[in-house]
């Protein structure tokens, strides 16, 4: 009964609207969904990559949907599987919701086939219209990882192609591609937020 009233408690002590980002500090931006601030406001880019069904991903896939981000490799062996095991749960909350879909990029898409990718799916229970599980250019995915969705903290120092992207990060993206949330892909309380955040952007007028 305890654990019910507090569940219910977070879900409704939610700010008015989500802030909105545009840089790696996260620091938050109080926009208003209406504002026509956002038509310059950063978004995320068009890219073109390739799923575990061997089928093209761009954006045009994610078009008016709300989705969340991360980046993993099917063969890690330290924070992967939880974060797979908890995007996992994003999955089956929103099971029957059309509205929401889960991108994961491979960061070592010279290995994560297609091929590869589909085992990992299917070992993983993962719902094909539901989430992507994408491969591709290298450099093009590292780019989208650093620059556009900044889920590494890289302290100052520049990194390139060759330095080893990881990051345990979930990034949640509304429907006009700008960064709604970030969160931590292996905590629980985190992940619940981010479970409740999806429910108020699909809230969001």
């Amino acid at each position: 009964m305890c654990c019910k009233t507090n569940q219910k408690k977070e879900e409704t002590s939610r700010v008015d609207a989500l802030p909105y980002f545009n840089e790696a500090s996260f620091t938050p931006k109080w926009i208003s969904p209406t504002s026509k601030e956002l038509t310059s406001f950063h978004r995320i880019p068009d890219f073109n990559l390739v799923n575990q069904n061997g089928e093209t991903v761009t954006q045009k896939t994610f078009e008016n949907k709300i989705y969340v981000a991360d980046f993993f490799f099917t063969t890690c062996p330290g924070i992967c599987p939880m974060m797979t095991s908890n995007m996992y749960k994003i999955q089956e909350e929103f099971k029957n919701d059309n509205d929401v879909l889960l991108l994961s990029h491979s960061v070592t898409p010279e290995k994560d086939s297609v091929v590869k990718l589909k085992e990992y799916a299917l070992e993983k229970k993962i719902d094909d219209k539901k989430w992507h599980l994408v491969t591709g250019d290298r450099k093009q995915i590292y780019d989208l990882g650093r620059q556009f969705y900044f889920v590494e903290e890289n302290l100052g120092e520049p990194l390139g192609i060759d330095d080893f992207l990881h990051t345990e990060n979930f990034v949640l993206i509304d429907k006009n591609k700008h960064i709604r949330g970030i969160y931590n892909g292996l905590n629980r309380a985190s992940i619940a937020q981010l479970i409740v955040d999806i429910k108020a952007l699909k809230n969001e007028k």
